[in-house]
């Protein structure tokens, strides 16, 4: 019987698990994620049908997972998870009990930038950011190739900054945080807002019915030059730019990689980002700026870097 490492991304709209081997993924499964209002067993559930899927007969030697969500600094618990119902929640052990196999958890932007830092985009920078576009807004800051964590192993939630005081509500219960402004949710706001009056192919996408209308549908509507995507995108990529301005102030990086489903879109949402980051960091004209590069592993960052996390683990004994 073949043996693997499995890593698997929980996010707040998907679970998708992967069998990953030197940096690749050889196979993937993916379920829905069951939602916030749920019991955490079904959430537990879905991983473990994707795990099952996934694995396909192997015999699974440990697996990662990335977690949307606050991870505590021993990897054992997540705290918070603003799109899954976990709170203060065993979930390593509890995954353990399920599947008799050593788990890592990890957050899963922390995860993705993991991978970025050691084997993608970042590879080889004293000192790196990186920025998660998907849901919502996940990241981290790395220095020296090692990935902070922070006191509480809460570091890198940049979504929850707020750049708007009294602004728009956020799903962590508060109001006004980056990732209401420059996510795919946000994306999705824009765009809907941006519709109304206007001709434009995503009306016809999601049948003129605005609930239905979802991000890569304004990807798409973008690359056929629909004048509505394209002014959501540059609005979106505005906000970006003003959250990377304070990262670069917070961090001053050599590069920022942006990763997540969101950032698929390329220079649409780049290149907006880089002229707004340039004219209002500060020291703007009195220093060298960071590039900003998008991700080399895509949308499977996540699950790279917590199957590497796990294989980690596993060849270290802990």
């Amino acid at each position: 019987m073949s043996s693997c490492v499995v890593g698997i991304d929980v996010g707040g709209t998907k679970v998708l698990a992967g069998v990953v081997e030197g940096g690749q993924v050889l196979a993937t499964s993916r379920r829905e994620t069951p939602g916030r209002r749920v019991s955490e067993s079904a959430v537990e559930e879905a991983l473990s049908e994707a795990l099952a899927e996934v694995a396909d007969g192997r015999r699974v030697h440990a697996v990662g997972v990335a977690a949307a969500g606050f991870v505590d600094r021993s990897g054992e618990r997540v705290r918070f998870a603003p799109h899954l119902p976990w709170l203060d929640a065993p979930v390593r052990q509890r995954l353990e009990d399920r599947w008799q196999v050593p788990v890592v958890v990890e957050n899963d932007a922390t995860a993705a930038a993991h991978a970025e830092v050691a084997l993608g985009a970042a590879r080889g920078a004293e000192t790196a950011v990186v920025v998660n576009l998907g849901t919502g807004i996940g990241g981290a800051a790395a220095i020296g190739g090692r990935v902070l964590r922070g006191h509480n192993g809460m570091a890198g939630e940049f979504g929850h900054m707020v750049v708007v005081p009294d602004g728009a509500p956020c799903e962590c219960g508060g109001a006004g945080c980056w990732e209401q402004y420059a996510s795919g949710n946000a994306l999705q706001r824009v765009a809907r807002e941006r519709m109304v009056g206007q001709p434009t192919l995503l009306a016809q996408m999601c049948d003129g019915d605005l609930a239905r209308l979802r991000g890569p549908m304004v990807t798409e509507a973008a690359e056929q030059g629909d004048l509505v995507a394209l002014e959501a995108f540059a609005t979106v990529g505005e906000w970006l730019g003003r959250g990377l301005a304070n990262l670069t102030a917070a961090f001053d990086p050599e590069v920022i990689v942006i990763g997540g489903g969101v950032a698929a879109a390329g220079e649409r949402l780049l290149a907006p980002a880089r002229r707004v980051l340039e004219r209002t960091v500060v020291g703007a004209g009195h220093r060298e700026l960071p590039r900003v590069v998008p991700a080399e592993l895509g949308a499977q960052a996540g699950l790279i870097g917590a199957a590497d996390l796990a294989l980690r683990a596993l060849r270290s004994g802990r």
